[in-house]
């Protein structure tokens, strides 16, 4: 799940739940609470206004007596003396929580109820004799609500009828604390599930992106971290899978360059020793006297001339490496045609090849006007390498090199192919690394400095193309590359 999602679930939930919490909790109130009144005061209809205002709607609950009870202080005020009305009066009033009371000269002459003695002091005194009407008059503390009915008896003294109603705790407090236990914990629960889902959700992953990235700052690049599902936290997850890969691509690469750069210390090393060590022996024997005739001297001066030459060539070939690994020599790309430019690669190789007694075979499938864009200068250094290669490893008296071009439709295809020697199979797919040779001894009489197959491997790659070869033991290898070809547009412009 995405961050800003969980966030607004949260936020949503804080704010919903409190909501929803407190809307149940009124439901309960107001339904127990109406459950009480029914059965305390034996009300059937309970009104919102008993609930919302319990002194209003206790008032209303006496309304219908206290004005019978008015109209009797008007019309017949002897029945106040009449135990049997004020009995059956009373009765009617006890079934809806009060009861009535008669205060005649500050005497109670009638007491339908068992009442607080602060309550008769009240309603004795002469002081709290007002008219508190139809409304009544709560007395806060004492949890009465008195009304009043002033009439004048058959003797002609003042007296005054009271319906007193106790008003009672309507919602009983060990409800509203359960109700607020059960909220708490709800809100608890909530609470720890939000904040056990946020840290499942962040904090974990976030430690375990921590404890991924000590691996990586250790070199483990083997700790792979499972991404599970979508949002921010999986993106983070596969982010650090892909840099991962990528270091430790970089971290194989760079162990792979130091170890090439071992190889080409000791490789350059073995190969410049022999010819240097010919080239001090034959000095050493100049400078003895040994070459004391004109044939051995000048036989002693041509062998060292030609190790001169292998180690310039050695050179030559880690400068060029070196330059084309690091981008530092420019190509110079032109149309070439396949058939002319080929044509004069194969008259100059096969000179050579005649002087080593090496046929040279070459064969153009392609179409005259076949043009592809290439460096003419690099592309010869391709063909010469592969050539040269071909005529290091011939262990045939009569070797044979076929150079064939052939037609792919949108690209070229050129085949150099030698009956030499061959590659075991464990060996073909390494012949392009760097510094690699076949021959494990790095027998001086072959030269070479390893590099010459990788040097072609970066032309034809730097010029869009691809190179693989193919090779049995004994019988010869064969060198695939292809060029893609040059089509102009034809389109026209209307």
């Amino acid at each position: 799940m995405k961050l800003r999602t969980r966030l607004m679930v949260t936020f949503l939930i804080i704010v919903i739940l409190p909501i929803l919490l407190t809307s149940v909790a009124y439901s309960v109130v107001r339904i127990a609470t109406k459950q009480n009144i029914r059965e305390t005061y034996g009300v059937e209809n309970v009104s919102m206004s008993l609930i919302s205002n319990p002194v209003e709607g206790f008032s209303e609950l006496t309304d219908a007596e206290y004005e019978e009870l008015k109209v009797v202080a008007q019309t017949a005020p002897e029945q106040f003396s009449n135990e049997g009305f004020l009995a059956q009066t009373n009765h009617l009033l006890q079934e809806k929580a009060s009861c009535l009371v008669i205060v005649q000269d500050g005497n109670i002459i009638y007491n339908g109820g068992k009442l607080n003695n602060e309550v008769y002091e009240f309603l004795t005194k002469e002081e709290n004799g007002s008219n508190f009407g139809n409304q009544g008059h709560y007395l806060d503390g004492l949890e009465v609500l008195i009304k009043q009915i002033n009439y004048t008896d058959t003797d002609g003294v003042q007296a005054r009828a009271y319906i007193v109603t106790t008003v009672k705790n309507i919602v009983s407090s060990s409800l509203l604390i359960s109700i607020a236990l059960v909220v708490i914990f709800v809100l608890m629960v909530t609470g720890l599930f939000l904040t056990r889902w946020i840290r499942n959700g962040v904090f974990v992953p976030l430690t375990q992106l921590n404890t991924a990235m000590q691996h990586i700052a250790d070199g483990d690049f083997d700790y792979v971290m499972e991404s599970k599902g979508t949002g921010e936290i999986a993106n983070l997850y596969e982010n650090y899978n892909q840099m991962r890969l990528r270091l430790k691509e970089s971290a194989e690469e760079k162990v792979q360059a130091d170890r090439q750069n071992r190889e080409l210390i000791s490789n350059i090393s073995h190969d410049l020793k022999t010819p240097i060590t010919s080239i001090k022996g034959y000095v050493e024997g100049i400078m003895d006297g040994v070459a004391d005739t004109p044939e051995k001297m000048d036989r002693y001066i041509k062998t060292i001339y030609n190790k001169a030459n292998d180690m310039n060539r050695l050179i030559n070939e880690l400068t060029i490496y070196s330059g084309i690994d690091s981008n530092r020599i420019p190509y110079n790309f032109h149309k070439l045609n396949v058939a002319d430019y080929f044509n004069d690669c194969v008259e100059e190789v096969g000179l050579d090849l005649e002087s080593k007694n090496i046929k040279l075979n070459y064969t153009n499938m392609v179409s005259p006007d076949t043009v592809v864009i290439a460096d003419p200068e690099q592309m010869k250094r391709v063909i010469n390498n592969i050539v040269g290669n071909s005529i290091k490893y011939m262990n045939k008296p009569h070797g044979v090199i076929d150079i064939r071009i052939l037609d792919e439709i949108d690209s070229i295809r050129v085949e150099i192919e030698d009956n030499g020697k061959g590659v075991s199979a464990k060996e073909i797919g390494r012949i392009f690394e760097r510094f690699y040779r076949t021959d494990a001894s790095r027998n001086s009489s072959q030269g070479g400095s390893g590099i010459g197959l990788s040097i072609v491997k970066k032309i034809i790659e730097d010029h869009g193309g691809y190179i693989w070869a193919t090779s049995k033991e004994n019988e010869g290898t064969c060198m695939h590359f292809v060029l893609r070809k040059y089509i102009e547009s034809t389109e026209t412009v209307q």
